[in-house]
Order: C-alpha cells, then sequence, then structure tokens
C-alpha cells in the first residue's frame, strides 16, 4: 500500500498549490450557499410546501455541502486520466507494475481532499459568523458528530469508486465526453446536490434512497444534523458500505477486462 499512498501524497500536494482558483471558488460557493439558504426560507415560509427538513437542519445541510462540494462532486473528474486514454499516455500507465484501479484511486481521492481542504475551512467559518437563522448549526450531538466523520469517509470512498466506473468505461469509447455529460447532472440531482433527497416526492424518494447516489454526500450531511436518526440511519449507513464495496469490486472487474483488449491509438 506504500506505494499507492505516494501517489496519493504527490496529488494531494499538487492540489494545494492552486490557492487562487480555492479562493475564487470558494467565494462562488459561500455566495451560492447564502442564496439557497434566502431561497428555502421564502420557499418554507410561503407554506407552499410542507417541511421535510427542520430549517436548522437544511442550513446545515447546505453549508456542509458547499464546504465539501470538491468531495462529493462527479463533475470535476481528473481530467489527467481522460487525457491519459485519449492521448495513448495509458500506455505509461500500464508498463507501471501497479495496480491502475488501485493508483487512479489514491490520486483521486488525493486531489479531492486537497481540493476540499482549501475551501472547507474559510467556508464553515463564515457560515458561523452569519446571523440565525442563516448560520450552520453545531453537530446533533458528539455521537452524530464521529458519525458524521466516519460517513464522510465511506460517502468519499463511494464518490471515487463510482468516478473510477467513469474512467474505465472510457477504455470502450472514443471520446470520454458523452459519459461525463450523461452522469453529471443525472448523479447531482440523484445525490441531493441539486435539492436535499428529502425534498423529493414518494415514491422516487424510496427509490433513490436505495441507488449508490443517495450514499454520498446524502448521509453525513442529514447525520451532521440529526435528520437522519434511528434505523433509517443504521440502514443509510449499511447501504453505504455495500455500495462502496459493490462499486470497488464492479470497478476493478471491468478495469482488468478493459486492460486485455485496450488498443492505444496510433501505436
Amino acid at each position: 500500500m506504500r506505494k499507492y499512498y505516494f501517489f496519493f501524497r504527490m496529488r494531494f500536494a499538487t492540489g494545494l498549490q492552486y490557492r487562487m482558483a480555492a479562493i475564487t471558488a470558494l467565494t462562488t460557493q459561500f455566495f451560492w450557499g447564502l442564496m439557497e439558504c434566502l431561497a428555502y426560507k421564502a420557499l418554507l415560509d410561503s407554506n407552499a410546501i410542507k417541511a421535510p427538513m427542520d430549517y436548522s437542519a437544511l442550513v446545515s445541510y447546505i453549508w456542509l455541502k458547499e464546504a465539501f462540494l470538491a468531495l462529493f462532486n462527479t463533475w470535476a473528474a481528473d481530467n489527467d486520466v481522460f487525457n491519459m486514454i485519449l492521448d495513448g499516455g495509458i500506455s505509461y500507465e500500464l508498463c507501471r507494475p501497479l495496480s491502475v484501479y488501485k493508483m487512479w484511486f489514491a490520486r483521486t481521492i488525493g486531489g479531492r481532499m486537497s481540493e476540499a481542504l482549501l475551501r472547507c475551512i474559510p467556508v464553515l467559518l463564515c457560515a458561523c459568523l452569519l446571523p440565525a437563522p442563516y448560520r450552520i448549526s453545531a453537530p446533533a450531538s458528539i455521537g452524530c458528530f464521529f458519525l458524521f466523520l466516519f460517513t464522510m469517509l465511506i460517502a468519499l470512498g463511494v464518490t471515487v469508486s463510482f468516478c473510477m466506473l467513469i474512467y474505465i468505461l472510457c477504455f470502450f469509447t472514443v471520446s470520454p465526453n458523452g459519459w461525463r455529460v450523461f452522469f453529471m447532472g443525472a448523479v447531482d440531482l440523484l445525490a441531493g446536490l441539486v435539492v436535499p433527497i428529502p425534498f423529493i416526492p414518494q415514491p422516487y424518494r424510496s427509490i433513490i434512497e436505495c441507488l449508490p447516489f443517495a450514499s454520498m454526500s446524502n448521509v453525513p450531511f442529514r447525520i451532521y444534523s440529526g435528520d437522519l436518526q434511528g434505523m433509517e440511519m443504521i440502514t443509510a449507513i449499511g447501504l453505504q458500505v455495500f455500495w462502496l464495496f459493490a462499486l470497488i469490486g464492479l470497478g476493478s472487474v471491468i478495469c482488468r477486462l478493459a486492460q486485455r483488449r485496450v488498443v492505444i491509438q496510433g501505436g
């Protein structure tokens, strides 16, 4: 595992160099989060719908989503991987005495964590300084906080393993743009990054909660605020673990299949 840690550390250190890009992004994310808080406040005050979440839990959800967007979005995939597949650079990766899947997995986690580290602290600090009811609340309990951290790690694993599937599927296509466009909008909606999953009406909500996308950001953010409790919480964590192993297993199998039939264009 030490050799894969090297790829993680290298990508993590590289990501920390883009400080100005992070400052620009966190400014956007802070004002977008504030706009969402105001919009939901107006919607719930109008009594147009019955609130499926407590407003303080919803505000915490929004700020956590903006602070950790770099961890859980699937549209900001690693362009270096796509470029290697397109220009034939994948041949150098295949020559390494390493697992391509594990190497890319470690690289992707390192890049996402470095981006999130640069952005999350300023966004959360600003969210703490806002007046009520727009400021982020403290965790519902100490237990919820530790479960939040645990499920964040699992959610990151689920997100990265799903991105790995997108990378590997590009072995079978001429261009990765089709897969990226197809999944970009769908995953954001199904993962609760556009609208929190509790706001989605039944029976669609029950179906979405069984999909791997609901095991990404949805679970830790709702545990933090106490919106997810009891048996519902245990079921959600169980699904997280299931999808983590299922996606990693599926991705590893397809990756081995792709490596056997890969053709380097122009080589």
